[in-house]
């Protein structure tokens, strides 16, 4: 069940990607499971990808791929994670990327693999012999919506962002699809973005704001945790529009920047909204912290807490479980009387203490919202960060007691 979020149908082309799809029977008969990117020659690429220790062979060979080469073609498939398979899983990955290679004419070093789905089972390689070939034949700019439902696992709905905007005299597209519902936590999650532009843009700029742009959305979200064996997030910029970014500090660039980093942010914000079992979208805010870390150990500490979320789920205002979680988010030398915390506009905390306006009325309207916002003040500083997550439901157990049936 999406919290407040419906279909993205409405994609706009970006000159120099075409999709294709497939039902390849990774996993299951009859769905869509298998998604190319054929990106234009002189495309740019950059990614970010999760920080577990444990990261699957398909995320290994997709850096070290983008490490030696333009990349020309992305292939995705949902079903099997390839992650915990050891060396086999390692030399299935590369042999996929040798299918499409020998079927377009690349290098195999011109591809990059994507796999999501069950962990610790060997990838099924007779799907991707009969996938590539079909997926291929159905090559076309305006694949868009369905590639959004081709990579989704546990996803309820499709998750997909479409800009179309005049800069600097120039027309510019931005497009992304995104996936994800569970196994969501910062450092990226089981989660994959793909977001691409028509704008020229500078490498060495493409790299960098990939790095911040993730960093303001796929690694501000969490709905359990659990950080992922496969995440990836990446930015394409094809060089097809008339705009061209080589200085990240020029106006312009600031602009672009900006226009991406709403897409970046609505493609994540997708992922919490359709999480696993999820009632209630929720942005965690912590504010007047001494540095960025503090402020974000305080609003993950808050956000996985268990208690806090079950209490959401209930719509029960027990906003000592919030109080509890910021003392012993590990912040050092934490001063009490200056902790303020507020849901929306309703202030449950006034220096450390219960608020004296306060009422369990008020407390509980808000909790019942399917929305709102835990703003939570350190009194140390003046830096901000902000988090978005959900509340822990019974179907969240439900659904990942049963995934692998």
């Amino acid at each position: 069940m999406a919290v407040n979020f419906s279909v993205f149908e409405d994609f706009a082309t970006v000159a120099g990607v075409r999709l294709g799809i497939a039902q390849s029977a990774v996993r299951y008969q009859n769905r869509d499971d298998m998604v190319i990117l054929e990106l234009a020659e002189g495309a740019e690429v950059a990614g970010v990808f999760t920080q577990n220790a444990f990261c699957a062979a398909p995320v290994q060979i997709a850096r070290e791929h983008l490490a030696v080469q333009s990349p020309r073609y992305l292939l995705i498939n949902t079903g099997n994670a390839n992650a915990g398979t050891g060396k086999q899983g390692f030399a299935n990955a590369r042999r996929s990327c040798e299918l499409l290679a020998a079927a377009t004419g690349v290098e195999a070093s011109q591809i990059l693999p994507f796999s999501t789905g069950v962990i610790g089972e060997p990838l099924n390689m007779a799907a991707f012999e009969r996938g590539i070939p079909l997926a291929l034949a159905q090559l076309g700019e305006d694949q868009w919506a369905r590639a959004a439902r081709g990579i989704m696992t546990t996803d309820t709905l499709p998750k997909g962002y479409s800009h179309c905007f005049e800069l600097d005299g120039h027309e510019v597209t931005i497009s992304g699809i995104s996936k994800g519902a569970g196994m969501i936590k910062p450092n990226m999650a089981t989660m994959l973005g793909f977001i691409a532009t028509d704008a020229q843009i500078d490498k060495m700029v493409l790299e960098q704001w990939c790095k911040r742009l993730a960093n303001a959305s796929f690694n501000r979200i969490t709905i359990d945790g659990d950080t992922s064996t496969n995440d990836s997030c990446i930015l394409i910029a094809t060089g097809q529009s008339a705009l061209t970014i080589t200085d990240a500090d020029s106006p312009v660039a600031e602009m672009l920047f900006n226009e991406l980093k709403i897409a970046f942010q609505l493609l994540a914000q997708a992922i919490v909204r359709d999480g696993e079992g999820a009632t209630k979208f929720v942005t965690v805010e912590v504010i007047e912290a001494r540095e960025p870390q503090e402020a974000l150990d305080v609003a993950y500490t808050v956000a996985h807490s268990p208690l806090v979320k079950t209490a959401m789920f209930a719509s029960d205002a027990n906003w000592g479980r919030i109080l509890a979680a910021v003392g012993r988010a590990g912040v050092a030398n934490m001063e009490l009387d200056k902790i303020q915390i507020w849901l929306d506009d309703v202030r449950i905390v006034e220096d450390g203490g219960r608020c004296d306006s306060y009422t369990e009325a008020a407390g509980a309207a808000i909790f019942k919202q399917s929305e709102f916002t835990v703003r939570i003040a350190l009194g140390r500083g003046d830096v901000t960060e902000t988090i978005w997550t959900t509340d822990l439901s019974h179907e969240y157990v439900t659904i990942n007691a049963d995934y692998r049936s």
